[in-house]
C-alpha cells in the first residue's frame, strides 16, 4: 500500500481501497488505522462509507462512486450545451437582424 508521493493530500484509488480493506478487517478503530496510515480519520471514515455504498450497503438514495462520476460528467456536458446554445441564439439574432436590413 503506497500513498501518492506528492504533497497534496490526494491518494491513489489503490491506496484508498487497501486502507478501507484494512479498516474493515482490523480489530483497530478507524482512528487507529488512520493514524497508522498517516491519513485523517475523517477521510478514512468517508472512504469506508463510500465503499459500503458502492457495495450496496449504504442508505437508500446514496450515490455510488460510478453514479457520482456520471453526475459530474453530465453536469459538465450540460454546461457546455448551455454555452453552445447561448452562442447559437446570439448568432441567430445577429443574422436575423442582418436579413431585415
Amino acid at each position: 500500500m503506497r500513498k501518492k508521493s506528492n504533497t497534496s493530500k490526494r491518494y491513489t484509488a489503490e491506496f484508498k481501497r487497501d486502507a478501507v480493506a484494512l479498516a474493515l478487517s482490523s480489530d483497530k478503530t478507524v482512528t487507529e488505522v488512520a493514524r497508522d496510515l498517516g491519513v485523517s480519520p475523517e477521510g478514512l471514515r468517508g472512504w469506508v462509507k463510500q465503499a459500503k455504498i458502492d457495495r450496496g450497503e449504504g442508505p437508500a438514495g446514496a450515490l455510488t462512486t460510478a453514479e457520482r462520476e456520471e453526475l459530474v460528467r453530465l453536469r459538465r456536458e450540460l454546461a457546455e450545451a448551455k454555452k453552445a446554445n447561448e452562442i447559437l441564439v446570439k448568432a441567430a439574432a445577429f443574422f436575423a437582424k442582418e436579413i431585415t436590413k
